[in-house]
């Protein structure tokens, strides 16, 4: 397995953020790119590629040094879910292997109340949050009996992102997620493509 698209792809990400683009213009351009990534599924390492039983896994596979993205591996096991949660960042979701569900919640009166139809992504679809486009929502993977996989950029080091869930009764709880690996993969060996 060659990471050469997921290297491909973060090579155009640094230069798009390098122009100083507002959040709309980025969007427009970085979609295509992740597109093009999950269009395929034979790239990702398959260590950032493993369900957990317990809980759905964050896998990072890379941050940019400035923090002005990164990217990440969502793995969710048959039936797993997130609580209602924002980002407080832009992002990028991306369709790589499965579906996956994910229902918008908008604040009235402090508590989340469904927002607009439920979206189920398939591979190779790709769809955008952020504070300003509707950033709080539920994901689930949309099957019983086996994982799915979506790739997700994001306008910051998400796992170090302060950010909030929200309860059914209107509470609100800050958190910081972090990632489920404590390595990310070597994007720069290419003695394996030489060979």
């Amino acid at each position: 397995m060659s990471t050469a698209k997921l290297r491909d792809f973060i090579a155009a990400m640094t230069e798009l953020a390098g122009q100083g683009l507002t959040e709309a213009p980025l969007l427009d351009k970085a979609k295509p790119l992740l597109a093009a990534l999950v269009a395929q599924d034979d790239w990702l390492p398959e260590d950032f590629a493993k369900p957990n039983p317990e809980r759905y896994s964050q896998y990072l596979l890379h941050c940019d040094p400035l923090e002005r993205f990164s990217v990440v591996s969502f793995v969710w096991g048959p039936g797993q879910r997130t609580p209602i949660h924002d980002h407080m960042v832009w992002g990028l979701i991306g369709m790589l292997r499965g579906a996956e569900v994910s229902t918008g919640f908008a604040l009235k009166d402090g508590k989340p109340v469904v927002e607009g139809t439920p979206i189920t992504l398939k591979p190779g679809d790709v769809e955008a949050v952020s504070p300003t486009i509707g950033d709080i929502h539920v994901v689930e993977n949309a099957f019983q009996d086996r994982a799915s996989i979506s790739i997700h950029v994001y306008g910051g080091n998400i796992g170090a992102v302060k950010r909030h869930v929200f309860t059914p009764e209107g509470e609100t709880k800050a958190f910081i997620s972090g990632y489920s690996n404590q390595v990310v993969p070597n994007l720069w060996d290419r003695s394996k493509e030489a060979a």
